[in-house]
């Protein structure tokens, strides 16, 4: 069995690398060949009104990149590709996730998609701005659809804040989402493979509402309840996710844990370092079992076919 692990063409920030090369050491350890390569090759296309990928002797593609176009291509060339591509369609927009999630019974914070502008020059209206406040209140989070490790996240203090927020990323896709102030400053971090919760993190910052590793907050281990580990195992088998990083925030009211952000290529240095769990060898164990099972599928649907012509 050989793996392409597909990394960002530009990408030079240290989580990418690292996460990489540690799913390379732990396929190696489980007796599979897995190559690194970076998302530069041009190995999709279409020619002759037909898809075609070159990456002829790979068994299977673990996705680290957010190129919908090439992870198309992959599917559609019949290689399994992890995650598959709905799910990192969907948690790749922050809107798009919280749509998807909608209807499943998970508590999430009030949020409305931002409006698209089209015009730069055309200036964010003050009634605009108003509306926003009467939905969701002050402070109220601004997120840009796009991004990770909470960059493109601001927090709008006063109408004055939120105004100027709003020209910044009227252009981008973006939201506005209720402030959980009980929360602000932590979070919980919950690993998910393969459908189980593997273990937790919380994350703290004393000063940003964020609380991202990335952003300058710690991680330490954090004990699942079986309530809490149930709820992200729903979260990530409602988005079909083989592997997941799953944000909650902490309610004031003892009730579910809020849902913020669901990370399909969730960068785990930290999270292994905090909780001791090596989530590059479970991952790859998952992936590993999941491309056995689907040759070995196919191979029995193909005996099946011969039988019976």
């Amino acid at each position: 069995m050989k793996g392409l692990i597909l990394v960002n063409a530009y990408s030079r920030m240290r989580a990418f690398e690292v996460q990489s090369s540690r799913l390379a050491e732990e396929f190696e350890a489980i007796g599979v060949e897995a190559d690194v390569r970076r998302n530069d090759g041009f190995i999709a296309s279409v020619a002759d009104g037909k898809v075609s990928v070159r990456a002829e002797g790979y068994d299977f593609c673990v996705y680290l990149d957010k190129d919908r176009y090439v992870l198309r291509a992959l599917e559609d060339s019949g290689i399994p590709v992890f995650n598959r591509r709905s799910a990192i369609e969907a948690c790749d927009d922050k809107m798009v996730a919280c749509l998807e999630l909608a209807g499943h019974g998970f508590r999430m914070p009030r949020t409305i998609p931002g409006m698209l502008c089209y015009d730069p020059e055309e200036p964010v209206r003050e009634a605009s701005a108003d509306a926003v406040i009467r939905e969701l209140g002050l402070p109220v989070v601004v997120k840009e659809c796009y991004g990770s490790m909470g960059k493109g996240v601001r927090l709008a203090r006063s109408r004055e804040d939120l105004m100027a927020v709003m020209e910044q990323v009227k252009t981008k896709p973006h939201l506005f989402q209720e402030f959980v102030a009980e929360s602000s400053g932590r979070d919980l971090r919950v690993i998910v493979i393969g459908g189980k919760a593997v273990g937790g993190m919380l994350r703290s910052s004393g000063s940003d509402f964020r609380s991202n590793v990335g952003c300058g907050g710690k991680g330490t281990a954090f004990e699942l309840s079986p309530e809490v580990a149930s709820y992200a195992e729903r979260i990530a088998d409602a988005l079909d996710l083989d592997y997941c990083g799953i944000d909650l925030l902490f309610p004031g009211d003892g009730g579910d844990m809020f849902v913020c952000e669901v990370n399909s290529n969730a960068f785990f240095e930290a999270f292994e370092a905090a909780t001791g769990i090596n989530v590059a060898r479970l991952y790859a164990r998952h992936v590993a079992d999941e491309v056995a099972q689907f040759y070995r599928g196919r191979r029995e649907s193909a005996r099946s076919l011969m039988a019976h012509r």
